[in-house]
């Protein structure tokens, strides 16, 4: 059982993913790793049911069950860092094996030695004939990956049975009668699957590149005719409000002329009215007059010119109750409802063409038969599993006898 009872020192680092240790297990050999790192260690050999040990192969069948060692204790927080890729991926410095002291890292790996080497040791290899035969690779981050975790042989062949890279001696054993090829020539077979799918995927890019040239072509052609209605509307609406400062001032010149024309109107009347109420002044002094003198010839005399009442010189004045500045006022309220009422309707139709009309169209693609307009999803950033498989690609999904580019 993966379970231990002795707690990882504090800055222990696990060495699959070299950082500190999260969530530590150790395993039946005593050796410590990340409870994430160690899963996805061993799932790359589900299909075999035999598991070892990273660092020192011990091999374990059937699989341990990995137990936290320290549920109880609280886990200093973590330094930000990427995500875990899943092994093979993960990243590994790997350093020299042959260093005395301090290791210096490893430039080179050999695939028969099955070791590292840093640029001082791995010169024998260049210089002496004893190394000739060996191969020296640059993938230094996981050379325990071309061990067999069964035999602890390096993986020199490839089971086309099986679809899996096995040394000698599984030839012997698990992989007896199978169809068995070395790794050099399955890396030419396959090797032309990958050059038909990277002829493919050469064919998609510039395909896409060419997409994405009209696609900026044609959002600068957006954005040039989104100016040009930016300016065009611009300029409507400049020439509506020079309409509008110009019924303004019509309005403005008719009220200010109607009412120059009653107060010259109505001066004219006051003026003759004053000139009514004078004479009948002038009249009311000289029937005073003659009333109070005691002259009776002279009252006789003046009588027949004086016992008329003057005719009256001007005529009643009285404002029309039909005219009023208020009708003025309840027009210009009229026009400027109006004027709203047409505004918000072609508003509301011009907003509904252009939120009902999308502005881009998904042609269909992989055998899709109707056009997909985009929704706002479409444009968001993938976060969660389900929204990066929507893009996924099989890298080889290709048949040689079935591209057109074979």
């Amino acid at each position: 059982m993966a379970e231990s009872g002795f707690p990882s020192p504090p800055d222990a680092l696990c060495p699959l993913c070299a950082d500190e240790l999260r969530d530590p297990v150790t395993i039946p050999c005593g050796d410590t790793y990340c409870l994430e790192c160690i899963k996805i260690y061993w799932d790359q050999f589900d299909h075999m049911g035999v598991y070892s040990c990273p660092q020192c192969r011990a091999t374990f069948t059937p699989r341990p069950v990995l137990r936290r060692n320290l549920p109880d204790v609280q886990q200093r927080p973590r330094q930000q860092l990427p995500e875990l890729t899943p092994f093979p991926y993960m990243h590994r410095e790997s350093y020299c094996d042959f260093c005395v002291g301090r290791r210096n890292k490893a430039v080179k790996s050999c695939l028969v030695c099955l070791a590292y080497y840093c640029e001082t040791h791995v010169k024998p290899h260049y210089e002496s004939s004893t190394f000739k035969r060996h191969k020296l690779v640059d993938e230094t981050g996981h050379l325990d990956r071309k061990i067999c975790p069964q035999h602890e042989k390096g993986l020199e062949l490839f089971c086309r049975t099986d679809q899996m890279c096995i040394c000698v001696l599984c030839t012997v054993r698990e992989h007896r009668s199978h169809n068995i090829a070395s790794a050099e020539e399955e890396r030419i077979e396959k090797q032309k699957v990958l050059v038909v799918t990277q002829t493919e995927v050469q064919h998609i890019i510039s395909e896409r590149m060419k997409e994405l040239q009209e696609l900026k072509h044609n959002v600068d052609v957006l954005k040039n005719a989104a100016q040009r209605a930016q300016t065009e509307s611009d300029k409507t609406f400049h020439e509506m409000l020079q309409a509008v400062e110009r019924w303004k001032a019509e309005i403005s010149q008719m009220i200010m002329a109607n009412m120059q024309a009653a107060m010259s109107q109505a001066d004219g009347y006051v003026e003759r009215l004053e000139q009514e109420i004078m004479e009948l002044q002038r009249r009311d002094a000289e029937l005073r007059q003659i009333l109070e003198t005691e002259d009776n010839i002279h009252f006789l005399q003046n009588f027949p010119t004086l016992c008329v009442a003057p005719e009256a010189m001007v005529p009643k004045v009285l404002i029309n109750p039909q005219f009023s500045f208020g009708e003025i006022s309840k027009t210009s309220t009229e026009m400027k409802e109006n004027l709203d009422d047409i505004c918000k309707k072609e508003l509301s139709k011009i907003s509904k063409t252009v939120s009902e009309t999308p502005v881009y169209i998904l042609l269909p693609r992989n055998g899709e038969k109707r056009l997909k307009v985009p929704s706002r999803k479409d444009f968001q950033e993938p976060k969660s599993r389900s929204d990066f498989l929507r893009y996924a690609f099989t890298l080889c999904q290709l048949k040689p006898n079935t591209s057109p580019y074979s």
